[in-house]
């Protein structure tokens, strides 16, 4: 058995004292020089006894070896090892999250770079992988949605799924509407007690079968919570357009229905959050992620026996042994 299995120690500062053994044993050989001498005989005839006590002058320094494994287990005693056993039942909340994202033509302007897409696809990746434990799901609007990847708690098979997302991989068009009705019948069959949108666009919503506020109603009555964010500058944003002379830029107004998204979010009890910025984008996903924690129900159990009394025992072992063997077997080599 080992005896330092599952210990830890509660005085770990005596293990400075480790240093005294060093010097103890360098003392040790510096008296044992000084006590010894050398004699010149013209025979040894008269010493031949000397062969049957040089085991006694061997087996004499065992005094300082039993001294030095002695003081080493003390201060092990003494910096208070101990036995740690803990274990907890926790119980989780799992929130389900559909992240709704707009890929329209609109969503290439680079007022957030490299653009607002790709911007909106970083920063979305990185909130994804600070939610392990809950179900997220992907759905993608332009002229029409559809999902990309539908609730999954399978993170890396979602992040591959929101890479491939590009422009143009549907009709273009901004159906925020249809986005979100898409994003909130995910979450139909969903049981979590929780039930959270993030919808991203940088429009206002011009086309889509479904109008924006009645499927915020929808959401409102499966008791889903839609945090909204508009992305894009305020004022004008510089967008690519190709040209028989390559990529030129242009500077197109940012038309961000603010009005609209911020009824969505109060309807729903969201929040609508503005990202003019990278910087500010990243922030709105920080927000959400505070505001939509796990709620995590612990009950942590610790126990802790004190281990010190079989190192003192030990100690004490050796320094008896020490004495004895001193004062009785090894006493003609000591003297």
């Amino acid at each position: 058995m080992n005896l330092f299995s599952g210990i830890e120690f509660a005085n770990k500062g005596f293990f400075w004292l480790l240093i005294i053994i060093p010097l103890m044993i360098g003392w040790y050989i510096w008296r044992n020089n000084k006590l010894q001498g050398s004699l010149r005989m013209s025979a040894l005839k008269g010493f031949s006894s000397g062969k049957k006590k040089r085991s006694y002058t061997i087996l004499r320094h065992y005094g300082i070896v039993l001294r030095v494994l002695a003081l080493i287990v003390l201060i092990i005693a003494l910096a208070r090892p101990q036995s740690a056993f803990s274990w907890q039942n926790s119980t989780t909340e799992g929130i389900d999250i559909v992240i709704a994202t707009d890929i329209s033509g609109s969503m290439l302007a680079e007022d957030l770079k490299p653009n607002r897409l790709e911007a909106g696809k970083n920063i979305a990746i990185d909130f994804i992988k600070d939610r392990p434990e809950d179900r997220i799901g992907l759905v993608i609007f332009s002229g029409e949605s559809f999902t990309q990847c539908p609730l999954t708690i399978d993170h890396d098979v979602l992040i591959n799924l929101f890479k491939d997302v590009n422009n143009g991989m549907i009709e273009d068009g901004t159906a925020i509407g249809m986005g979100l009705a898409t994003a909130v019948n995910r979450l139909k069959e969903s049981e979590a007690k929780s039930k959270v949108v993030i919808l991203l666009t940088d429009g206002s919503n011009t086309t889509g079968s479904i109008p924006p506020m009645t499927a915020a109603e929808i959401a409102k009555q499966m008791k889903v919570r839609v945090y909204t964010v508009g992305v894009g500058t305020k004022g004008y944003a510089p967008y690519p357009v190709k040209t028989p002379f390559g990529v030129e830029y242009q500077q197109v107004p940012v038309t961000i229905d603010e009005d609209v998204l911020t009824k969505i979010a109060n309807t729903t009890g969201g929040k609508y959050f503005r990202a003019t910025n990278n910087e500010k984008l990243k922030q709105i996903y920080q927000q959400i992620d505070q505001l939509e924690k796990a709620k995590i129900a612990v009950t942590q159990y610790h126990k802790k026996t004190e281990r010190f009394l079989p190192f003192a025992l030990i100690a004490l072992v050796l320094l008896l042994a020490e004495f004895l063997l001193r004062n009785t077997i090894f006493k003609g080599a000591l003297t």
